[in-house]
């Protein structure tokens, strides 16, 4: 069993031994998550219990903040002054509930602020009145979570495993899920590559920022992966903005640990209607807003957002159900003018939602007409943990390379993966180091191949153009108005979508005319449209089975079922 498996197993047996009975099941993060970030910041804090204590002590008369001299000394971000922590707080079982708050307000102003999105103070209160506080204090200080035992990448993995679990036993929907970390492996290669020339040297500094990022994952692993395969010179500077106030803290925490700036994380609030880096610009974006969310209860703020001029949706509004499409406006919004790139997971739903003239499409055309989609990767199903549902990685940026320009690169990946051994929730397939190396091939090769498909912008432009037929009388005169034109007739009113890379007339000439030989175009209600039909660029015909193949099946069955029936009866 790996350290991992191990670990969650643990928290898990805390579960079931501690808070079974006590709390109900989609209770149990309240309590175990907190606690897992207590006893990490422990771990690290442990060896310098005692100069803390001690230069406390020794400046708090002496200066208004000792905060500078007591991080100097033990060169972390953050203290506590409390002489207790959690193994420190076994000592004394009688008065734990009131040591317990000691030792929590014995933490820096930077981990307080960290704490108190938790929202503690009631489950410890539940704990104590049912006197099992102290037995959850003394199993977590068993465990040992420093950084250099459990590192950021270990630690991930039971943020997911634990995050994923409790959101299945508060029954949440598919849009609440957690990034498994094959998929941003790919998200990072592809987003990274390409830009190495960009990236070398010594001095070189770069921001990247996620708008949606849940415990971090996204931008601590980005920043790994560049260190390690392009520059371990290079400083980048994370920032992200989360909604939900457990991961949250939790993000915050561990950027704590791991020598980040945690005021770079911002909320807990929604980056739609509260954005909290307005102005700021970014050279790297990496997200994966949740799916098929509602943006209702922040409809007002949108709306009139989306009437400035200068608003960040003005291009358009999708349907309220889903605003997977105004995190992407939100990101492109915040693109380094000079140059910035984002890679953004969607599920299939703003490729193709909405027809021409609807927010969806008007998004779509504005993004596409501005030249800023470079590729999209059709990614396997059942990559998720709480969702089978097939998903996409959209490259959006404002600096295409010249051979990209005007072009945008469709990647078909649905094939690129590995049944997993053992199912986790609805994730049953990964993606390998391999196979990312593979997708991420065909990305900077741009050539048209098997997989892949490199086609003209305006090809996923189209004209929805009316087709009108006479309007006639009972005796099947046309009518004509006072200039002598046919009038329409509304109810046999039709619709064309005719591509933008082909002539109106000769597509009507072709297509309408030889049937409709009374028709016309009626161009005054023609709307340009954008969809992106991923799956019939790459369909792939599959002959029809002979009937002799199917006869010859269904007298298989027949013989089978007919021994089944016979078994049965003897």
């Amino acid at each position: 069993m790996s350290k991992t498996q191990e670990l969650s197993s643990f928290i898990w047996t805390v579960c079931d031994d501690v808070l079974r009975g006590l709390f109900k099941p989609h209770e149990y993060g309240d309590v175990i998550l907190p606690f897992v970030v207590l006893r990490r910041l422990d771990c690290v804090l442990e060896p310098h219990k005692d100069t803390v204590i001690q230069l406390f002590e020794q400046f708090k008369d002496k200066v208004d903040d000792p905060s500078p001299i007591i991080l100097n000394a033990i060169g972390t971000r953050f203290y506590n002054t409390s002489r207790y922590d959690l193994q420190g707080l076994r000592s004394d079982a009688a008065n734990i509930r009131m040591n317990l708050t000691y030792y929590l307000d014995g933490y820096d102003t930077t981990v307080r602020e960290v704490l108190e999105y938790f929202q503690l103070a009631r489950p410890i209160e539940r704990l104590q009145r049912a006197n099992r506080l102290y037995q959850l204090i003394e199993k977590f200080s068993t465990i040992d979570l420093h950084p250099n035992v459990v590192n950021n990448r270990e630690m991930g993995i039971i943020y997911e495993e634990l995050l994923r679990r409790f959101s299945e036993m508060s029954n949440e929907t598919s849009g609440d899920h957690y990034t498994p970390r094959d998929i941003v492996r790919l998200l990072v290669s592809l987003l990274f590559n390409g830009e190495e020339e960009r990236l070398q040297g010594m001095g070189i500094v770069r921001s990247m920022f996620d708008p949606c990022a849940g415990t971090g994952g996204i931008l601590t692993l980005a920043k790994e992966w560049v260190m390690e395969h392009i520059n371990p010179d290079a400083e980048f500077i994370l920032y992200g903005q989360e909604l939900n106030p457990q991961t949250y803290s939790i993000c915050r925490s561990d950027f704590l640990l791991l020598g980040e700036n945690p005021s770079n994380i911002r909320g807990p609030s929604s980056s739609l209607s509260d954005d909290r880096f307005g102005g700021k610009r970014f050279d790297y974006q990496m997200t994966n807003p949740p799916f098929g969310v509602s943006w209702k209860s922040e409809k007002d703020f949108i709306q009139n957002e989306s009437e400035s001029a200068h608003g960040r949706f003005n291009a358009g509004t999708p349907r309220v159900s889903d605003g997977s499409l105004l995190f992407l406006q939100h990101m492109i919004s915040k693109l380094n003018p000079e140059g910035g790139r984002i890679g953004i997971v969607f599920n299939g739903s703003p490729l193709f939602t909405g027809d021409a003239g609807s927010g969806e499409s008007e998004i779509r055309k504005w993004i596409i007409e501005s030249d800023w989609l470079e590729c999209i990767v059709a990614l396997p199903d059942q990559l998720f943990f709480n969702t089978g549902i097939s998903t996409y990685i959209w490259i959006v940026t404002n600096r295409k390379s010249p051979q990209r320009q005007g072009m945008v690169q469709l990647i078909d990946a649905s094939g690129f993966f590995t049944q997993m051994r053992k199912s986790v929730g609805d994730k049953r397939k990964e993606i390998t180091e391999g196979h990312i190396r593979d997708i991420t091939k065909l990305y900077s090769e741009f050539k048209e191949s098997e997989h892949s498909k490199i086609f003209p912008n305006q090809f996923f432009g189209y004209t929805k153009m009316p087709i009108e037929q006479p309007l006639r009388d009972e005796d099947g005169n046309i009518q004509v108005d006072r200039s002598g034109h046919p009038k329409p007739n509304k109810k046999l009113r039709d619709y064309e979508r005719i591509p933008l890379l082909e002539d109106t007339e000769e597509y009507f000439s072709r297509e309408v005319e030889p049937h409709l030989p009374d028709s016309w175009m009626g161009t005054e209600n023609a709307r340009i449209g954008y969809e992106i039909n991923f799956t019939k660029y790459f369909y792939k015909y599959k002959p029809l089975r002979s009937i002799r193949e199917i006869i010859s099946d269904l007298q298989k069955m027949e013989e089978e079922s007919d021994g089944l029936f016979n078994q049965l009866m003897n």
